[in-house]
């Protein structure tokens, strides 16, 4: 198992973690017919439908007295160190850029940054501040992030908009309430929405403020560990349908994303855990040495170790903010985050929306999509087995629930997103660990192979 090269001592958030020392590689890119596949963190070959925006970078930068905390081996990344005179009052955040060009923004991630106003209010542009968040997370953090935007006298004008909170309420009569709100109030070209909560808060504001007057800025503050490690980051926004998850949205990008990890001591066993299942996707597709140190750690991230999971919402964000800065739209790249979400939004929309968290149902689905990568000769049993023991470390679900059968995956796969001239792909492991296919070109009797064996018909 590869050791972990650097230790970054110096920074009370990451400083028991080992990081691997920093490298760089170049992304050449290559076509070819159908099937684009994806090696860990080096080239990368995109299908010719593929459309790839250049080679933007990911900086991660952390600020700490007496070292630097340095990124990992095969990264384009970059890191910087400040070297303080005396050590700050409030420990600096760890900062993670998206690499968009003029749509740029960082990634905040530290502990206690609600009550860092100054992160919040540069962001902010305008008077008038719209907050859209849940019924469960009003009452713990609505109060906070208003002060802290009114900190020192902040000319801003402030109103919230409460929603129900699950996955269920992710619909277009709950999206109206945010808009009914914004308009009731006047909020104007210049507004501000921010999205405090979860996943589902995260899309659902990023849409309204993608089709708000055709366009207004907002931010991310996520507060569940889903959000944290994913759908904050990105600009994917958007609402189910009831025949598909997430097929109304679109791609807008935020101002910024304050991640808070002390939001992560409200969360629920279960929402944790459902977090860490996505958390997997990143050295399944794209980063061994991280799937390693979840292998390691992951005792520590259940029992919400500050430090391990620091650690791992920082690795996350920077492997989610190189792909997305090489393929915004996804094209090809992009789509590998979706490993095992095939399946997962079936057994979403099979069940009905809310009946499984999305952790859950990726967890399952990820299995499924490991389990047909093995049918077809593209990883072997012990990578298997690890993705499996993994999995059930992290209480959650490895098979989907009784109730689906093989043809309501059918029915639900056959208008995933990733459809594309009636042919289904699939985000596939293929070769060693960290590797990946994004493909329409596998034997079909591997897909109903895979689908018997989970599904009772």
């Amino acid at each position: 198992m590869a050791t972990m090269a650097a230790r970054c001592a110096s920074s009370p958030l990451l400083g028991a973690l080992e990081p691997l020392s920093t490298a760089s590689s170049s992304s050449p890119t290559s076509a070819h017919a159908v099937t684009a596949f994806f090696p860990a963190r080096n080239g990368l070959e995109f299908a010719s439908q593929a459309s790839v925006r250049g080679a933007g970078c990911v900086r991660s930068v952390v600020r700490n007295v007496g070292g630097v905390c340095r990124g990992w081996k095969g990264v384009r990344a970059s890191s910087a160190g400040v070297m303080e005179s005396a050590p700050p009052a409030v420990e600096d955040p760890v900062i993670v850029n998206v690499d968009l060009g003029d749509r740029s923004y960082p990634i905040y991630i530290g502990a206690g940054l609600l009550g860092r106003p100054e992160l919040l209010q540069k962001h902010v542009t305008g008077k008038k501040v719209l907050i859209v968040t849940n019924e469960t997370v009003a009452p713990i953090y609505l109060d906070k992030v208003i002060a802290a935007l009114k900190h020192g006298g902040f000319a801003v004008e402030i109103e919230s908009v409460i929603l129900p909170d699950g996955e269920k309420f992710k619909d277009l009569p709950t999206l109206m309430k945010v808009f009914d709100k914004a308009m009731e109030t006047r909020m104007d070209r210049r507004c501000t929405f921010v999205a405090l909560g979860g996943g589902v808060i995260g899309d659902m504001c990023g849409y309204a403020a993608a089709s708000y007057l055709r366009g207004v800025n907002f931010i991310q503050i996520p507060t569940t560990l889903m959000a944290q490690v994913d759908s904050s980051v990105g600009g994917k926004t958007g609402v189910n349908h009831p025949l598909g998850k997430n097929m109304i949205g679109a791609f807008y990008q935020p101002q910024c994303v304050l991640v808070d990890t002390d939001t992560l001591s409200t969360l629920p066993d279960r929402e944790l855990a459902s977090g860490i299942a996505e958390v997997t996707k990143y050295g399944l597709i794209r980063d061994a040495e991280f799937f390693e140190w979840q292998e390691e750690n992951m005792e520590a991230l259940l029992n919400r170790d500050p430090k391990a999971l620091a650690y791992a919402v920082k690795r996350s964000c920077e492997n989610k903010a190189e792909v997305v800065a090489l393929d915004e739209r996804e094209g090809g790249l992009r789509a590998t985050l979706n490993l095992g979400h095939t399946f997962g939004h079936a057994i979403e929309a099979g069940i009905g929306y809310g009946g499984w968290l999305h952790g859950e149902a990726v967890s399952a689905g990820t299995v499924m999509a490991a389990d047909m990568s093995l049918r077809l000769g593209w990883i072997d049993e012990a990578l298997f087995n690890r993705i499996v023991n993994l999995l059930k470390r992290a209480n959650v679900p490895i098979s989907p629930p009784e109730s689906m059968d093989v043809q309501t995956f059918k029915t639900i796969m056959a208008v995933d997103k990733k459809v594309a001239d009636g042919l289904l792909r699939l985000i596939l492991l293929k070769g060693p660990l960290g590797n990946c296919v994004f493909t329409g070109e596998y034997d079909r009797k591997a897909l109903e192979d895979t689908l018997s064996a989970f599904c009772k018909s």
